[in-house]
């Protein structure tokens, strides 16, 4: 078995209830194996010769109201090979507990508390977990997905998987927070790549422009000429730039909305938030 040396922090975030982890390793695809989560049960991370079954057993005993004792306790009379074993886990109620095996590759280790679990092995020393948990605690003005971006990208530089960067993953869940309405709120892996937790605050940007909502102004009567030109240069609109607002201007930006993937950030009407506005004068400039 290939070893997985891997590094991840599980949270909880304290105002909002919702749930996450992120991770890092020199292993292909680490998101489909490492994090698991449930809105409103805890989530789990399992690595260090990873057993998957830790990820959907964990959360079932979660809501059946185990602890997290309880939960090492079940782990550890159902796997033979727990000394291999490294995990962190998070409850809904912000409890907490981070194992790892006597048999993990050094450096291996973990801290945890109320709401984060933060563990490693294969690391490159005791830092990395460090950075983990400091970033998180210290970081609490930032929203949640990106309070857990910054402390895995806070673990990277401080040394991260001995072995190198290959990929990492970023897992958030909340009631109703995803799209369409599933709990699965973001679900980002980067799977290959030179810097995979870089890249994977790339996609953490690119998600929040396509699937947040901001605030919507009115727009001014330049700016909708702007956009009407900016409309006919992309085939959308065929009537005059004339910095009226009319129906053939809203059925254009839709379109180049769509296009663009952002229609989820436009309620109609002349207005626009500054995300998308910025967006398009940078597209298209």
């Amino acid at each position: 078995m290939r070893l997985f040396g891997t590094f991840s922090l599980v949270a909880r975030d304290a105002q909002t209830g919702d749930l996450g982890i992120a991770v890092a390793s020199k292993f292909l695809a680490v998101g489909a194996v490492v994090p698991w989560a449930r809105a409103g049960v805890g989530a789990v991370a399992t690595q260090s010769y990873a057993n998957p079954a830790f990820g959907p057993l964990g959360l079932t005993l979660m809501e059946a109201g185990a602890g997290p004792e309880d939960i090492l306790a079940v782990f550890a009379r159902n796997d033979p090979g727990l000394a291999k074993r490294q995990f962190g886990l998070v409850l809904a109620s912000g409890e907490s507990l981070s194992y790892t095996g006597s048999e993990c590759h050094p450096w291996a280790g973990g801290r945890w508390g109320p709401n984060y679990a933060a563990q490693g092995n294969l690391l490159t020393g005791p830092e990395v977990v460090e950075a983990l948990v400091q970033t998180f605690l210290n970081r609490a003005d930032l929203p949640f997905p990106e309070r857990l971006w910054a402390a895995l990208e806070g673990a990277d530089r401080a040394g991260g998987d001995k072995r190198g960067r290959q990929s990492a993953a970023l897992l958030v869940v909340g009631q109703g927070k995803g799209y369409g309405g599933m709990e699965r709120w973001i679900d980002l892996r980067v799977d290959d790549h030179p810097d995979p937790v870089g890249e994977l605050g790339r996609l953490l940007r690119m998600h929040r422009l396509l699937f947040d909502r901001g605030e919507a102004r009115l727009l001014e009567t330049g700016e909708i000429a702007w956009l009407q030109s900016l409309l006919r240069s992309q085939g959308h609109y065929a009537a005059e730039v004339t910095g009226q607002w009319d129906e053939a201007t809203e059925q254009a930006l839709w379109a180049l909305l769509g296009t663009e993937n952002l229609e989820q950030r436009y309620q109609g009407g002349p207005a626009l938030d500054e995300a998308t506005l910025r967006y398009l004068r940078e597209r298209f400039a």
